[in-house]
């Protein structure tokens, strides 16, 4: 069987020269990480090598990577990053084409062809990266996890920390508009300090049994399908957890446009995924739209104090601004980071609107 490798066709053995011996049968490793993938060359190297330097018995853990379509030099990347490696002492990886190129159809398509002898399946994406004991980290914290909720644990999440590497001035704009309790609402970026239960844990390590009871990730949502898939685990009678032992580093976009991008995205697909679960919904995601109404409610009204909710959002954005400035010893943040929530706010609720109106159509807000 051929691989296409950016332009190359070579034999799965050239390349990954242990991959195929188990896929399908009862002996082999117990976890994978499934690693769906798309244009990220930059990033790659970094990502697979630290999933392949761990302290668990490499034996234990395989890396499944799923290419939907990568088009810069992403499998090159892989390639080289691959055979230079001892398969004495490193995880399996294994490298298939996802010709539905999003990330449901990549884990379905894991699902269906990991080795039965894997029982946890842990997500992964190309632009993070993860400490030696990750792996210990997590059989640990879903130890402590399956202590209280036994065999309807689910899966379990983990902290999600910004990326290793020297943010750029953008960057850290973003970083800090995630990380503030204005940008995350308590979802897969924030910051908790105790293991519980929740209903969105981030970079999750599945039970594989589990996912396959609800018949795996739903390929109509290009976009939030681990969330769509929590709300299906939770009505199923299951419980999600997450605890803040197990890390997660990631880099997060690098430009306004991307942050722009990423933001309608999100809104579009939350709306996708309260239109199927209802019971997903959040009050605070709504307070723009509701900041907005009331505003206009006061201009039709003939109030004189109309500008007085847009005065106190702004005020309260920059004074977040001038925290973190302080904080950090960034001064940029002064103007970056209202700048990114602002947009945040604001792409996200444009979103959530479009999501109402419009068909969902496959978006890259990466690039």
């Amino acid at each position: 069987m051929k691989v296409p490798f950016h332009g190359l066709s070579l034999a799965k053995g050239e390349i990954l020269r242990r991959l195929p011996t188990y896929m399908g049968m009862e002996i082999g490793p117990s976890i994978a990480t499934v690693l769906p993938v798309f244009n990220e060359e930059n990033f790659i190297e970094s990502c697979l090598r630290s999933l392949l330097d761990q302290t668990i018995p490499h034996g234990d853990h395989m890396v499944l990577i799923l290419d939907g379509g990568s088009t810069d030099g992403t499998l090159n990347v892989i390639e080289r990053v691959v055979s230079g490696v001892d398969p004495a002492t490193t995880p399996k990886v294994v490298v298939m084409n996802n010709p539905g190129r999003s990330v449901a159809h990549a884990r379905n398509l894991a699902l269906n062809e990991l080795p039965s002898s894997v029982e946890f399946m842990v997500e992964m994406i190309g632009h993070a990266t993860v400490s030696p004991t990750h792996f210990e980290d997590r059989l640990n914290a879903w130890k402590q996890a399956e202590a209280t909720d036994g065999t309807k644990l689910a899966g379990v999440g983990v902290r999600v920390h910004a990326a290793t590497h020297e943010l750029i001035r953008t960057e850290s704009w973003i970083e800090s508009a995630i990380s503030s309790p204005l940008g995350h609402r308590g979802g897969q970026f924030s910051r908790f300090t105790k293991p519980g239960l929740t209903q969105i844990p981030a970079f999750v390590m599945h039970r594989r049994s589990a996912i396959e009871s609800v018949g795996g990730w739903d390929e109509a949502f290009l976009s939030s399908q681990d969330s769509e898939l929590s709300m299906r685990l939770i009505k199923a009678g299951y419980s999600l957890r997450r605890d803040p032992s197990p890390e997660v580093f990631m880099a997060k976009r690098t430009t306004l446009k991307q942050w722009w991008r990423m933001s309608f995205r999100y809104g579009f697909w939350r709306t996708k995924v309260l239109m199927k679960h209802p019971k997903r919904r959040n009050f605070a995601e709504f307070l723009p739209l509701l900041g907005i109404a009331l505003t206009g409610t006061l201009v039709a009204s003939g109030s004189s104090e109309w500008w007085l909710p847009g005065a106190a959002y702004l005020s309260t954005l920059c004074l977040t601004g001038l925290v973190q400035a302080f904080r950090q010893r960034r001064p940029s943040l002064m103007v970056g980071l209202p700048l990114c929530l602002a947009m945040l706010h604001t792409g996200f609720s444009l979103g959530l609107i479009g999501g109402l109106v419009r068909k969902p159509r496959a978006a890259n807000d990466r690039s």
